[in-house]
């Protein structure tokens, strides 16, 4: 019965629930940052460039076939993906967090004793390992 409490209590813990949530839609990012590759960006490039399917080169020695033109469009398919991802996810997304989550701004530092990070000068403990830090004399 203790292995059944512990199941359900591993199930119902939130970071779980959190992954699985990102998995979602990781998979679905995945698939709309593919599919636009694929349908807009790939066909421009093979206007512009003239050929956008590497596939049919090859080269063969002693009987073993090298197919790099799979290669160059696995690569060519990942830097293009990569790009997309980056311009149109991550650069607006951090834009949006900059906007509406601006940084705070926490004025005079002093260094932590412990691990020499910059911390506020009212701080009575490190933000970053933690350890109680005695109090500012003015």
């Amino acid at each position: 019965m203790r292995e059944v409490k512990g199941f359900r209590d591993f199930l119902l813990r939130g970071n779980l629930v959190d992954l699985a949530v990102a998995v979602v839609i990781g998979a679905a990012v995945t698939a709309l940052v593919t599919s636009f590759v694929a349908n807009f960006v790939t066909p421009l490039i093979a206007a512009i460039g003239g050929n956008s399917d590497f596939s049919r080169l090859s080269f063969t020695v002693n009987g073993s076939h090298f197919r790099y033109g799979l290669f160059i469009n696995a690569l060519i398919s990942f830097v293009i993906s990569a790009a997309v991802v980056y311009f149109f996810v991550v650069k607006p997304f951090a834009a949006l967090l900059e906007r509406y989550m601006p940084k705070k701004e926490i004025g005079e530092t002093r260094s932590c004793p412990e691990c020499l990070s910059d911390i506020p000068v009212a701080a009575r403990r490190c933000s970053f390992c933690t350890s109680e830090v005695a109090p500012v004399i003015a």
